[in-house]
């Protein structure tokens, strides 16, 4: 894959660096070992009476359940998928965009494919509300939808009131996140090209969890990658509110000191709590009164389940995180919801991440199914997960593991000797991390 360069009109090399992308992915779609295709089973099994189910969210969860449940119920419960994006935008591989590397058109797929091949009835709306007493969903903007069962998979919602400053509409506008929604990722690079040379980027990691834990460490590689060659004088300053770097650890710091020497700073336990806007410059304090100032902020705040969730009575995990069962996904709050995603109380060592939402919209959706057809739910699901993390415009390494119900402990543990992570970033890992794009973009939406 070619490098996108900054302010690059969509000329012939443009068309070209689009076109090895495209095909990139497409040669290495054979490779499936991180997000196996979800064929139709050779057994589907039917359930009577039409039931009706009610999919909030069209993400890596809710899409996967939506087309799940008709697949494994060969076509016979009724699915409407409530979902007001007009196409999915992967959050993976995002950063790419931050670091020039990708357009977000690039991470872009239509549901058009889910829903005319699957049978699936689009909303294009927001879900405003979830009535559990009397089994529906409320639309915005007007409407209900009855359910059998509902399943809300609401992603997460930045917490901004957790640093003071932050919620202002001139900051919020000076500040792109780039968290919850990807196009944002195109302002963030934006703001890169605009600084100036010497200039310093700086990054700020809330206390765990959140969505995706390599992924502000690999937003860091991005940004210094791209400052290395067009920007060389400038600096890359990360502040982590946790005492540590949360995933590949040795692996991040070994590509700071070879790579990125004398560009990215790393330092640990800088909690963020207040934000402003200094002239020219963008300043972040901490929580024991230190001050920086730079060129290009981007603040990730603390983060909680979706609005939907929250508002609905779901969050019973401090009132941020869904409690669930994990054997299928039913909210431990209220009767015939289900809970997929970033959005639950994750079990011990289980990522937020797109792969892991992909498995639980398919076991939420087998369990659901069982359950409908009188059947028993599968009493020990196996989850697996791998996230991809890109550290520059050529290389890439991964972090994987696998994770089974323990039926003493009722929940999610990892599976002994299972899983690890890459010994370091190499070229052949980026062209397996696209490889795994391709796959789980299909696995999900096709």
């Amino acid at each position: 894959m070619r490098r996108l360069r900054p302010h690059v009109n969509p000329d012939k090399a443009d068309t070209m660096r689009r076109r090895d992308f495209l095909l990139g992915l497409g040669s290495a779609t054979a490779w499936a070992g991180a997000a196996p295709a979800l064929a139709a089973p050779l057994w589907p099994t039917p359930v009577k009476g039409r039931a009706r189910v009610v999919v909030i969210g069209g993400g890596f969860g809710g899409a996967t359940a939506a087309k799940a449940l008709r697949l494994l119920s060969g076509n016979t419960i009724d699915v409407t998928l409530v979902e007001p994006n007009p196409a999915f935008v992967s959050s993976p591989l995002s950063n790419l965009v931050v670091g020039g590397n990708l357009r977000v058109s690039d991470l872009t797929v239509s549901y058009d494919r889910l829903v005319a091949r699957h049978g699936i009835v689009w909303r294009r709306t927001r879900a405003s509300a979830i009535d559990a007493a009397n089994k529906w969903v409320q639309l915005a903007g007007g409407g209900r939808l009855p359910y059998d069962k509902v399943i809300v998979a609401p992603g997460v919602s930045l917490r901004r009131d957790a640093i003071a400053g932050l919620s202002d509409p001139a900051i919020r506008d000076a500040l792109p996140v780039a968290w919850t929604d990807a196009r944002e990722s195109a302002a963030l690079h934006a703001r890169l090209q605009a600084m100036p040379d010497g200039g310093v980027f700086a990054v700020t990691i809330p206390e765990a969890p959140f969505r995706c834990p390599p992924a502000p460490y690999e937003r860091a590689c991005q940004a210094a990658a791209w400052l290395k060659r067009y920007k060389p004088r400038a600096k890359v300053l990360i502040f982590d509110a946790n005492d540590q770097v949360l995933a590949e650890a040795e692996q991040f710091h070994e590509v700071w000191r070879t790579q990125f020497a004398g560009i990215v700073e790393y330092h640990p336990q800088f909690n963020c709590t207040d934000v402003a806007i200094d002239g020219a410059k963008q300043m972040a304090r901490f929580e024991l009164g230190e001050e920086i100032r730079a060129d290009v902020l981007n603040v990730i705040p603390p983060m909680r389940a979706g609005d939907i969730a929250v508002e609905s009575g779901l969050a019973t995990a401090n009132g941020h995180w869904c409690d669930v069962d994990f054997l299928t996904f039913a909210s431990k709050a209220q009767p015939d919801v289900h809970i997929l995603g970033d959005a639950i109380q994750i079990a011990p060592q289980m990522p937020k991440s797109g792969h892991m939402a992909n498995q639980h919209g398919k076991v939420c959706a087998a369990a659901i199914v069982a359950t409908l057809s009188g059947r028993l739910v599968n009493p020990e699901p196996l989850y697996s997960n791998t996230c991809y993390t890109f550290v520059s415009a050529t290389e890439a390494m991964h972090v994987a593991s696998v994770h089974r119900y323990d039926a003493a402990q009722h929940t999610m543990l990892p599976v002994p000797g299972t899983g690890g992570a890459s010994p370091r970033a190499t070229r052949d890992e980026f062209a397996l991390g696209l490889a795994w794009a391709q796959g789980i973009w299909a696995d999900t939406l096709a």
